[in-house]
């Protein structure tokens, strides 16, 4: 059964092995497209959208163990739509993937679920809010009157490995792009996008050796749309990054087979005041490789945003993060130097 869902994700599109669940959207006939100005309505647009063919609940965190070890931390739920239509149990023609990482300095673990919508293994629901498939959950402890993604629960297990964290946000959400409407492509082509960026962790790590505690930071991404890349587009290069001030940054090079590099990026002050930056002002440039599950794939980078006065080098903190998956691809924790110092996340795709 598995293995039929994996196939039907797949057979979505062939630009999904290499452009990364994103490029399951390229083809948007039928199905309702991003427009402006934005109008989210919250709680209901922390819930899912099913007339969008492709949406996610993203979540990464940058972890330090009680024994002084740092460790990175994945989880994620995608759902696609085969079809712009509803349907009941079985006839429903939404799918449903999660993926969970743990990345330590020697070792990277990932695992998959994947499940069919409307029979109860998988979904989304936004009041009360809890996302899940299988025993993997992502549910809100926020008090009545907050924002539900402002408190969360999170669970996820795999082969040797597993994490129970709490997560609280000290911040507010943050909109990318134009208030939440994000372009990612020079013919227009775009996403509906918002960030919780402040979230303070706690929790356990379980790991074959035992159990860690761990404290840290994460970062939530809510994203959705129906065709949010051109088709030829090959991957993307995405960063989220915490300075030692509380500022944080979000920025992303979607590639393009001509050679070129569409870019954005979003600086976030630490109140959560957000300053948008269009194509071109984020410089991405690649400095270091690596053999990573027979590819070769650029780990090491130099990012230049002159409007911020930034000019840093990421460096990863084990370069064979690779997520042996679906679809597969690069997912990690880095540190970053320069002009400033600080962690973040990074994901690849399209590195074939």
């Amino acid at each position: 059964m598995i293995a039929r869902w994996s196939f039907a994700f797949l057979m979505l599109g062939q630009a999904a092995v290499a452009q990364g669940f994103a490029g399951l959207g390229t083809d948007a006939e039928g199905f309702s497209i991003p427009t402006r100005p934005t109008q989210f309505d919250f709680p209901a647009d922390h819930g899912p959208h099913p007339t969008y063919r492709i949406e996610w609940w993203y979540l990464t965190a940058t972890l330090t163990g009680d024994d002084g070890a740092e460790y990175g931390v994945q989880w994620t739920l995608f759902r696609s739509a085969l079809a712009p239509e509803t349907g009941a149990g079985w006839q429903s023609p939404q799918l449903w993937m999660g993926h969970a990482g743990l990345t330590t300095a020697d070792r990277h673990f990932s695992a998959e679920r994947l499940a069919r919508g409307a029979i109860g293994q998988a979904g989304v629901t936004a009041a009360p809010f809890e996302a899940w498939i299988d025993n993997w959950h992502m549910t809100s402890r926020a008090p009545a009157g907050a924002d539900a993604l402002s408190a969360l629960d999170l669970f996820a297990d795999g082969d040797g490995f597993s994490y129970d964290l709490t997560l609280t946000a000290d911040g507010p959400l943050v909109f990318q792009g134009d208030a939440g409407y994000s372009v990612k492509s020079a013919e227009g082509q775009a996403s509906y996008y918002y960030s919780q960026p402040f979230y303070e962790v706690a929790g356990t790590l379980t790991l074959p050796e035992g159990p860690v505690a761990v404290t840290g930071t994460a970062w939530l991404d809510r994203e959705w749309s129906s065709q949010p890349l051109s088709e030829t587009q090959d991957g993307w290069d995405w960063f989220s990054l915490q300075f030692a001030d509380g500022s944080r940054m979000m920025g992303f090079g979607l590639r393009d087979r001509s050679g070129d590099t569409y870019t954005a990026a979003t600086w976030i002050t630490p109140d959560g005041t957000a300053t948008p930056y269009p194509d071109g002002a984020l410089r991405l440039t690649p400095l270091g490789w690596a053999e990573v599950a027979g590819r070769r794939v650029s780990v090491e980078w130099r990012l230049e945003l002159p409007a911020r006065g930034v000019d840093i080098t990421t460096v990863p903190l084990n370069p064979q993060s690779w997520m042996d998956v679906s679809v597969s691809y690069w997912e990690g924790p880095i540190r970053f130097s320069g002009t400033h110092e600080g962690r973040g996340y990074l994901e690849m795709t399209g590195y074939e």
